[in-house]
């Protein structure tokens, strides 16, 4: 079931998201005394991490953490490194976390990497994935036309055009050609074996991608419709994003 929550800022969007995975990590940690959990990056994230780091009576030394995309080629210590990014912004604001499975994609064989990390995410049912959802409506870096049946939980992906130009929009590069045109992504199949999702799409430019997501049919030309057909999904917009919804 996919429960949509909107809200007048981004910041009450975030504050509200941060929660409901807070909430997911707590009761994964008491039935089971461990949590595995999939984080997203990118602008969209900022604020929810924000909060999710500062949510209390969380133990995240009970949390394993895999990340859903990386660049190919591109160094840890650029600006855009989703490695960078997650280090910066949650692991090394947490503490000591159980595990971290970073997607090394300076790997020298990265389809040798998708396999190692296939491997270890097969052993560990997810019990929360944090994302966003993409202006062209990707789900992680998988854009359209996306691999709804491709079953390994990581895949090397190409990015479009238009992919590209909202890294480049975002400010994580300087040109066009910075961007790199390869990533290794969590599958659309790996995402959706998630115990339970949490989205968060702020800002107008994500408007149309949100309601052809939400309300359009489900399809691999908007492979975030596949939001539509997951059993615990919850999707939190602020006004901007969810503007063209009916």
């Amino acid at each position: 079931m996919m429960d949509k929550f909107i809200y007048k800022t981004k910041q009450q969007m975030a504050t509200a998201a941060a929660a409901a995975a807070a909430e997911k990590i707590r009761k994964a940690i008491t039935k089971k005394a461990q949590a595995n959990i999939v984080l997203a990056t990118g602008v969209s994230q900022f604020e929810v991490l924000e909060s999710l780091v500062n949510a209390e009576s969380l133990d995240w030394s009970k949390v394993v953490m895999f990340h859903l995309d990386e660049y190919i080629g591109l160094g840890i210590e650029h600006p855009a490194s989703f490695r960078k990014y997650l280090k910066q912004r949650f692991v090394n604001k947490v503490g000591s976390l159980k595990a971290v499975h970073f997607i090394n994609g300076e790997a020298a064989d990265c389809q040798k990497e998708c396999h190692r990390l296939s491997q270890i995410i097969a052993q560990r049912p997810i019990d929360l994935t944090m994302a966003g959802i993409g202006e062209n409506g990707h789900l992680a870096f998988n854009d359209p036309p996306a691999g709804f049946e491709t079953e390994q939980p990581y895949i090397i992906v190409n990015l479009d055009q238009k992919c590209r130009q909202q890294q480049l929009g975002e400010g994580w590069f300087k040109t066009l050609e910075d961007v790199p045109k390869q990533a290794i992504s969590m599958s659309i199949q790996q995402i959706i074996k998630s115990s339970c999702l949490v989205v968060s799409v702020p800002d107008k430019r994500k408007a149309e991608a949100a309601k052809a997501a939400l309300e359009g049919p489900v399809t691999n030309l908007c492979p975030a419709s596949i939001l539509q057909q997951h059993k615990n999904c919850k999707i939190f917009l602020d006004e901007n994003a969810a503007s063209l919804l009916s």
